[in-house]
């Protein structure tokens, strides 16, 4: 999200950057990336936009056409974020590659910074216009000098954050995954415990030194920024289709939010209240099952769907779907536990949930459950209550995968880490702190001893233990999802990208490839009744693809 006077811009996972009304939230023009659109921001002068893309690109539009004046092309993976000087005459960039680039607006590299050693996520100017502050997954928070063209200072906060803001006085505030806010002052940190799970998206009010913080345990708070310590002025729950990472400032001192729907919601920290007109669910599928003759689907909306036809509403995004003791789960956004049939709520967490599997322990059917915050749920089943019995503290990110074989339940995470617990005592047997390049998105048990990993490094992994098999993948985009075929012969893989591979186990080669979408491949499951694959999209459709003779 951007503001400027009377617009209001929009980042999109549809590759759209949008230009609204910020009076009527009336779409006036749209622009299109290649790839999923992760951020955008207004020049000072009111002259143009520019968007920053998963296509390795960011792109410089006129306004109020949207007409694109010039592409910024360099850094060789996703650009997170880009922001204008002050005086409207540069652009920095940052970007997955590590990298943080300065362009002029005819789309010429001037600079490049390199110096950290984690995915850059977030950067802003310095009043003067002479340096930039970024911050990354490595902890750091590092000022940069155009004048010399050298890092100039660094202070580590040894922790993630996300994102972070540049006060009048100098002051940087970022928000970190421990939920605490920090306050740099002349390389003094200080801490203020704001949320309960990872502050996700910070955002200054300067005009009135109010600093807004929006947090993966669904709620967004509101602090007075003028003493040296922030003092908490309001705090709110998240509607179920507010994206926590996405606000902008309004004119009006109002602040629009991101959401998953087909428009941005607004907060009045006067009134305390949401206007969230025109906001409705989309229609991506983030999840798919497909078990006994029957297919189900949840994604963005909540609801659920078996065989295309909506049987339950959860009422918020939902992550993932896992079939447990004859129950139907499903969990996402809000750190809801559902039965996914009812919309019951099964269990409630402080974070957001994002994937699961189903197994049996001591003869009784158990569940785990991986969060954003790095916890692995362990429950298991007494009579048809679910019981909460384990806590694994295993990561210190996201949850991205989790699969079961052979008393082993083994775990991938969005830091590259992977895991392997025993099931008889939920012991922590090893572990590879960089089993892939980037982030480790999705995992599948192949047989009692092997399990694949996919990421976005674009290979596919066959683990045997810690002995590992590499293989390149044909996906040009970031690997998102895996699933095996029923005789466990083959694994198919989905891209963030809209492309599907097949892999042949028996003889270690990719065997087919597809590109059904130009959005991305969010999940993938075996038909069994169909012999079939099914891989579901952002762009709500399913996509079946055979296995070739």
């Amino acid at each position: 999200m951007a503001a400027h006077a009377s617009w209001v811009a929009s980042a999109g996972y549809d590759n759209k950057v949008i230009l609204w009304d910020a009076a009527t939230k009336k779409p006036l023009a749209q622009g299109l990336h290649d790839h999923l659109v992760n951020s955008c921001a207004f020049s000072a002068d009111g002259q143009w936009l520019v968007s920053a893309s998963s296509d390795y690109s960011a792109r410089l539009w006129s306004l109020p056409n949207l007409r694109l004046h010039a592409v910024l092309l360099g850094h060789e993976d996703d650009v997170d974020m880009a922001v204008f000087s002050p005086n409207s005459q540069l652009i920095a960039t940052c970007a997955l590659d590590r990298r943080v680039r300065v362009f002029d607006l005819q789309g010429r590299c001037q600079m490049t910074f390199e110096g950290h050693t984690g995915n850059v996520l977030a950067l802003a100017w310095t009043a003067d216009g002479q340096g930039l502050i970024s911050t990354s997954v490595d902890g750091t928070i590092r000022q940069w000098s155009l004048p010399t063209g050298q890092q100039s200072s660094i202070n580590d906060l040894q922790i993630r954050t996300d994102s972070l803001e540049i006060a009048s006085d100098g002051t940087i505030y970022a928000g970190d995954d421990l939920g605490r806010i920090a306050s740099v002052r002349n390389g003094h940190i200080a801490y203020t415990q704001a949320h309960q799970a990872g502050i996700k998206k910070v955002v200054l009010n300067d005009a009135r030194q109010q600093l807004v913080c929006l947090s993966y345990d669904s709620s967004m708070s509101i602090w007075d920024v003028r003493q040296s310590e922030p003092h908490l002025l309001s705090r709110c729950p998240l509607p179920a289709l507010i994206w926590a990472r996405s606000a902008a400032i309004l004119e009006d001192s109002r602040v629009a939010v991101g959401t998953f729907g087909s428009t941005y919601a607004v907060f009045d920290s006067e009134t305390m209240s949401w206007d969230m007109t025109g906001v409705e669910a989309g229609s991506a599928i983030n999840a798919l099952l497909s078990v006994n003759n029957h297919t189900y689907a949840v994604g963005d909306s909540g609801a659920v769907l078996d065989n295309g036809e909506r049987i339950a509403e959860m009422g918020s995004l939902c992550n993932f779907l896992v079939l447990s003791h004859h129950l139907l789960l499903t969990g996402g956004q809000l750190g809801q536990l559902f039965n996914a049939k009812s919309g019951e709520v099964l269990h409630q967490h402080h974070s957001p949930l994002n994937c699961g599997v189903a197994f049996t322990h001591a003869h009784k059917p158990h569940l785990a459950i991986g969060t954003y915050t790095g916890e692995i749920l362990i429950f298991k089943f007494s009579g048809l209550e679910l019981e909460l019995i384990h806590t694994l503290k295993t990561y210190d990110n996201a949850v991205k995968g989790l699969s079961v074989a052979q008393g082993k339940l083994f775990s991938v995470c969005a830091n590259t880490r992977i895991a392997w617990h025993s099931l008889e005592d939920f012991s922590l047997l090893h572990h590879i702190d960089h089993a892939h390049d980037k982030i480790v998105n999705d995992c599948c048990g192949i047989d009692a001893h092997h399990f694949a990993t996919v990421s976005r490094d674009r290979s596919l992994k066959i683990w045997n233990d810690q002995d590992v098999e590499v293989f390149a993948s044909p996906h040009l985009n970031s690997i998102k999802c895996i699933a095996i075929d029923d005789t466990k012969t083959h694994l198919l893989t989905g891209s963030y990208g809209g492309s599907l591979a097949l892999f042949d186990l028996e003889h270690k080669t990719w065997s087919q490839f597809a590109r059904p979408t130009t959005a991305g491949i969010s999940d993938i499951t075996w038909d069994a009744s169909q012999q079939q694959f099914l891989a579901a999209s952002y762009d709500g459709h399913i996509y079946p693809l055979r296995i070739s003779p």
